[in-house]
């Protein structure tokens, strides 16, 4: 038979699984993305990774040939801004997700969570672990000034 405390820590624990499930797939997603740019006139088109790294330039007419070198330079600057830009937008997007988790993250660190409750039976149990011990520890974390 298992208690009311071994089953919140079991719904915690597979929460968590769960939440990293989503988190791996979410690695895996990003490491694939891409985003790109196209001129207006359609004459050249750059393509960039999740970490905005070239991927490709594709020249599909030879306008290029006849454009001023920093006119080129431009453009190329142009569209690789533009395709980093996009591709940015796109990680933020998919990260925003887990906006929510490093909230419950950040609480449960510094306490004012559920799981504080949860945990209180077993801080009890530590040897030496008192009320006066947990402040003062937790009175040294708040006096780093990192």
């Amino acid at each position: 038979m298992s208690t009311p405390f071994a089953e919140q820590v079991a719904l915690a624990m597979e929460e968590m699984r769960s939440e990293l499930a989503k988190a791996e797939a979410l690695q895996q997603e990003l490491n694939e993305l891409t985003a790109s740019a196209t001129t207006k006139d359609r004459s050249v088109t750059v393509k960039v990774g999740p970490q905005g790294q070239v991927l490709s330039i594709t020249f599909h007419t030879e306008a290029y040939r006849s454009m001023a070198p920093a006119e080129l330079g431009k453009q190329l600057t142009d569209l690789l801004n533009q395709a980093r830009a996009t591709v940015g937008e796109q990680v933020s997007q998919r990260i925003g997700a887990f906006d929510d988790l490093g909230e419950t993250l950040r609480l449960s660190m510094t306490g004012g969570t559920e799981l504080d409750e949860i945990l209180a039976p077993l801080y009890a149990m530590r040897p030496g672990q008192d009320q006066a011990d947990r402040q003062r520890r937790s009175g040294r974390q708040e006096e780093f000034d990192g």
